[in-house]
């Protein structure tokens, strides 16, 4: 039998540091209000949530994996498999859809040859479809790695940005 891994054999000082930050935000019977911004930050470091970094949070907010793991699974923004370097979220919701984010989206798939939910073989980029994003009026819109979001995704944007993303290092 193994043994569960401690957070600081998975999670950097750093890491650490800014959940303990973030959990210090609440009263202490309350950690486990800090699960998300907890994930947010084991996931910039790790690249994606495994079984393991999903423990180690539970650990470092003193609850069960079960809980934090119900928490990573519910939220779209949580990657509890491998993705590409950038992952790239495209709103396929109502008002998108009518103002060209199903366009936008088979761009995306033909410009990278792979379907929602895949990377590519290079491991650079993951599509995924996204749920709405809260800017309707910016339609269509994307979000890169959860952090960037992107409006008005015309063909000509939409290659600008893979272009960018292609130089990053």
């Amino acid at each position: 039998m193994s043994a569960v891994p401690k957070s600081a054999d998975l999670l950097s000082a750093a890491a650490l540091a800014k959940i303990e930050r973030e959990a210090a935000k609440y009263p202490a019977e309350h950690r486990s209000s800090a699960v998300m911004a907890a994930l947010a930050i084991a996931q910039d470091e790790q690249g994606w949530l495994s079984k393991e970094v999903i423990e180690a949070v539970a650990g470092v907010l003193g609850m069960t994996p079960i809980a934090v793991y119900e928490v990573a699974t519910f939220y779209a923004m949580y990657n509890t498999a491998p993705v590409g370097r950038h992952k790239i979220t495209v709103c396929t919701n109502l008002p998108c859809a009518l103002s060209g984010g199903n366009r936008a989206a088979r761009h995306l798939q033909e410009a990278l040859g792979i379907g929602f939910n895949e990377t590519t073989p290079d491991g650079r980029f993951t599509l995924k479809e996204g749920e709405c994003m809260g800017a309707c009026g910016d339609a269509p819109v994307l979000l890169v790695n959860n952090k960037r979001m992107c409006s008005f995704m015309s063909a000509e944007k939409l290659d600008a940005l893979l272009d960018q993303l292609k130089q990053e290092k």
